[in-house]
């Protein structure tokens, strides 16, 4: 089983950065892909950045040039860079991963961009 616990969530003004951390713990070392989505209010839950099987990185179309994806492996964290926010980044973000088939959650972190 894998444990994901989220943190570095916030109010920021329009312009900012904020970063979000992943901590993942348990069996880490069977994670396949691991990634940040967010869900705003009333919308579905869609994809942000992601690490995918092969270590390749995709981004959603409207955080390309703005976010970035990063990782720590000695530390079992997975990071996300967010510059030049905008009130639409408003979201509960959550991490994911995949293991052994199985997909878990972290408990999301709230980030709120005021225009």
């Amino acid at each position: 089983q894998v444990q994901l616990v989220e943190s570095g969530g916030g109010l920021v003004q329009a312009g900012g950065s904020l970063r979000l951390s992943c901590a993942a713990s348990g069996s880490t070392a069977g994670i396949n892909q691991i990634g940040w989505y967010r869900q705003a209010p009333g919308k579905q839950r869609e994809l942000v950045a992601k690490f995918s099987n092969s270590g390749r990185t995709d981004y959603a179309d409207s955080v390309k040039g703005r976010f970035t994806i990063s990782r720590d492996n000695a530390k079992n964290t997975v990071y996300l860079q967010m510059d030049s926010l905008k009130p639409e980044d408003t979201a509960v973000y959550y991490c994911k991963a995949t293991w052994a088939g199985y997909v878990y959650w972290g408990q999301g972190t709230q980030v709120t961009v005021s225009s």
